[in-house]
């Protein structure tokens, strides 16, 4: 502690004088000075002990100060010596404004505004992430920052949107992960004074530790004329837009808003030992300054320090966190704060001392209790590297939520099938020590590689990217969800494995690929012809009306798409990717989730509310249908149609009756007028933004056998209703009553007595 070591250094000081002065005068006239002297080093004491805050909060030698901002260590203005490391390196520019210098942090080239210690927080100026229909403006759609210690603060910052009949996602490695809708109606104005409610400006939170995103501008089928008006989203401090008295839309203009950014130390611990307890040669000392509390991540490895209550200063420096409180008495006792608490000591003791006595004795018992320490830590090191070895598969078990799983298995009561249990040896071995050769996927959940077993089955193994809890939660939900069902269609879990630093999942090997491969990359030596695509539509409409309405748990997938549905050597479907699906009671309606999804097949019903029911699954199922018809993916990427919807743009075509330019030219030449426009009457039915005049899976299933067996049997036309759209309801542009093709294909529907032509007219 400083202070202490200010009251040794007098002590010397006085020892010195009085060494001196011993010797030279009688006792007398040496302790009369002596009380001169004694006076002086009390008052040199005290004015020590006043500096209190005084202490810098950079580092000696270092700029403090850029402008009217305050520049903290671990940040730092000057040579590396200054921050403590490239990411905390602050630069000072004059060329904005030569009166006004700006600080910028250099990596990330944004300007500061403050920092904050005790918050562990910075204050940027962040631009805004994306423009639609925005004259001029550029598009900053993505930001990163992986692998560096900054993140958007959840706590602090809201992900905002401005604009009319606004979809506003952010994705992540193709999956939404947080979003807002913004709605206009004539007469409608932007927010005032931090409002931002859904009239034309929409807010969200997002996920914590959010380093890298994809920012997407959509816009939902609307008879608003402001529909093509500018659109824009942006990271912005909720303080500051609450407080703030202009418009929203300056921050157009501007083209940059407050945002707070979360950061910590990297590459730092709290103790000097390894991560498993073990001493390493690379492992860093403790990184916080004297008296500042530690805070540790062991996940990362990270941390962050603060000044206990009571203390002030800089918790990074070596001077660390010092007491504001002090008081020195009359009677030569001075108390000093530490650790919030005072501690009093008599000036005499500390400053008059005899003289120094012999310490042989103590000095041979120091070194001997020293050695006998030494002994024992190297005897306690041995036992735990002997004991590591044995608790490491336990210490896996555990993080990789095997208790989890394990109370996920007893509360089904008996519904779900006994999971193998893989060894991380056999798995090895399988894969060829996860070769890079044997990799046959990749996406945001994990890497899954080709193996073979000892007993010569062909599996998929799936190496998961596990970083936090939330993360554990979707592997352990996959494997009991996939416990649970048996059905033909659904991909096969033959196991797991939990011993290893990121969990494991055995499936049954499915040799051809995704379905959206098939589609959207067609091989002109076997393409998909339209027998197959109606073949798969019924499989995947069976396999999800299994899970809604024959499971003994109703299941509901909740990212149903065609990456997600895979194609066996016979060509098969197998619906796959269960890491965000749930189980309900079976009197449950809906689940009230965190937006989660891909961008495209995202039910905007549930996108608004939050509630994830059954028709959430048929609304993605209709993309999927929609894609088979036309091969085209879920977001356009044509010139004309790009960042448009396919299901916006199939509604158009089939209300503008063509829809045969929307068609793939396999499904053209092979299918029959009839069945395509079956299928495509199904397809709008499924996509209608009111739930609940979506069919169910089970309804779906049905229609699509019907289809099927009604092959070369059609001789009636389509008889449809158009229902005008409600904007109020937002509810959707369409709704089919009934498609009733002859008697075949009767839907048992109330028929209507306004009958249009078929939207697809092939030509012979």
């Amino acid at each position: 502690m400083r202070y202490l070591e200010h009251i040794l250094f007098l002590r010397t000081l006085y020892l010195a004088a009085y060494e001196s002065q011993f010797n030279k005068q009688p006792k007398r006239a040496y302790w009369r000075r002596m009380s001169t002297v004694r006076w002086l080093l009390q008052i040199s004491l005290l004015l020590w002990l006043s500096r209190g805050l005084a202490a810098t909060q950079g580092k000696s030698g270092c700029l403090e100060t850029c402008g009217d901002v305050d520049i903290p260590y671990p940040f730092g203005i000057g040579s590396a010596g200054c921050y403590f490391d490239e990411w905390f390196e602050v630069t000072c520019n004059n060329s904005i404004h030569p009166h006004i210098p700006k600080p910028f942090l250099k990596i990330l080239n944004l300007e500061v505004l403050n920092v904050s210690l005790n918050r562990s927080t910075i204050r940027v100026n962040n631009p805004v992430l994306g423009y639609m229909n925005c004259s001029g403006k550029p598009s900053n759609d993505a930001q990163s920052w992986e692998g560096g210690p900054f993140s958007f603060s959840d706590t602090y910052t809201r992900f905002t949107a401005v604009g009319c009949s606004t979809l506003a996602y952010i994705t992540q490695n193709d999956s939404v992960i947080g979003g807002c809708m913004s709605y206009c109606k004539q007469g409608t104005t932007a927010a005032k004074n931090g409002s931002c409610y859904g009239l034309k400006c929409c807010q969200t939170q997002f996920p914590p530790g959010l380093q890298y995103f994809t920012t997407m501008l959509g816009d939902f089928p609307s008879n608003s004329d402001d529909q093509d008006e500018c659109k824009y989203a942006f990271m912005v401090d909720q303080e500051w837009f609450i407080s703030m008295e202009q418009d929203p839309d300056k921050v157009k203009d501007v083209g940059h808003a407050p945002a707070v950014l979360d950061w910590r130390i990297y590459n730092a611990t709290c103790k000097s030992v390894g991560w498993n307890n073990t001493s390493t040669s690379n492992t860093s000392t403790s990184f916080c300054g004297a008296n500042a509390i530690c805070s540790a991540d062991t996940q990362t490895p990270s941390l962050t320090c603060r000044c206990p209550r009571g203390y002030e200063g800089n918790p990074y420096l070596t001077e660390g966190c010092e007491g504001t409180n002090y008081k020195l008495y009359e009677n030569g006792t001075v108390c000093i704060n530490r650790n919030a608490n005072f501690s009093c000591y008599p000036v005499d003791k500390l400053i008059v001392d005899p003289r120094p006595r012999r310490m042989v004795l103590p000095g041979i018992l120091a070194g001997v209790g020293t050695l006998l320490l030494v002994i024992c830590a190297w005897w306690l090191y041995k036992v735990l590297k002997r004991r590591q070895k044995i608790k490491y598969k336990e210490k896996c078990f555990k993080r990789n939520g095997g208790l989890l799983l394990e109370q996920q298995l007893s509360s089904s009561e008996g519904n779900v099938d006994k999971t193998k249990l893989f060894t991380s040896k056999e798995l090895e071995k399988a894969t060829d020590r996860y070769n890079e050769n044997r990799v046959i996927g990749q996406g945001g959940q994990g890497t899954v590689y080709k193996g073979m077993l000892m007993d010569g089955r062909i599996v998929a193994v799936k190496k998961l990217k596990i970083v936090g809890d939330g993360k554990v939660e979707q592997f352990i939900n996959e494997v009991v969800i996939l416990s649970q069902i048996n059905h033909r269609n659904v991909v096969k879990l033959l196991g797991c494995c939990l011993e290893t630093a990121v969990p494991l999942l055995v499936y049954e090997f499915i040799p051809n690929g995704t379905l959206s491969e098939h589609i959207h990359d067609q091989n002109e030596e076997f393409p998909i012809t339209w027998e197959m695509r109606l073949r798969i539509a019924i499989e995947v409409a069976g396999a999800l009306s299994y899970l809604h309405s024959a499971a003994s748990i109703p299941i509901y997938h909740r990212d149903i798409k065609s990456t997600n549905i895979l194609l066996d050597d016979k060509y098969r479907a197998k619906v796959a990717d269960f890491g965000t699906s749930k189980s309900v009671a079976i009197d449950q309606t809906h689940l009230t989730t965190q937006v989660q999804g891909t961008f495209g097949y995202l039910d905007p019903e549930y996108f608004q509310s939050s509630q994830f029911t059954e028709k959430s699954d048929v609304y993605s199922f209709g993309i999927v249908l929609i894609e088979l018809l036309t091969g085209k993916k879920p977001i356009l990427s044509t010139a004309s149609e790009e960042g448009k919807s396919l299901a916006s743009y199939f509604i158009l075509s089939m209300n503008e009756d063509r829809l045969s330019d929307l068609l793939d030219a396999q499904v053209v030449k092979e299918g029959k007028k009839e069945e395509i426009n079956a299928i495509a009457f199904l397809a709008r039915r499924c996509i209608n933004l009111n739930g609940k005049k979506r069919p169910t899976m089970m309804e779906v299933a049905m229609e699509l056998e019907r289809i099927r067996k009604c092959q070369g049997d059609f001789n009636a036309q389509e008889n449809f209703e158009e229902v005008g759209y409600d904007t109020i309801e937002l509810t959707g542009p369409w709704d089919v009553a009934s498609t009733s093709m002859g008697s075949c294909l009767n839907t048992n529907a109330s028929s209507s007595s306004d009958v249009q032509p078929l939207l697809f007219q092939k030509s012979f």
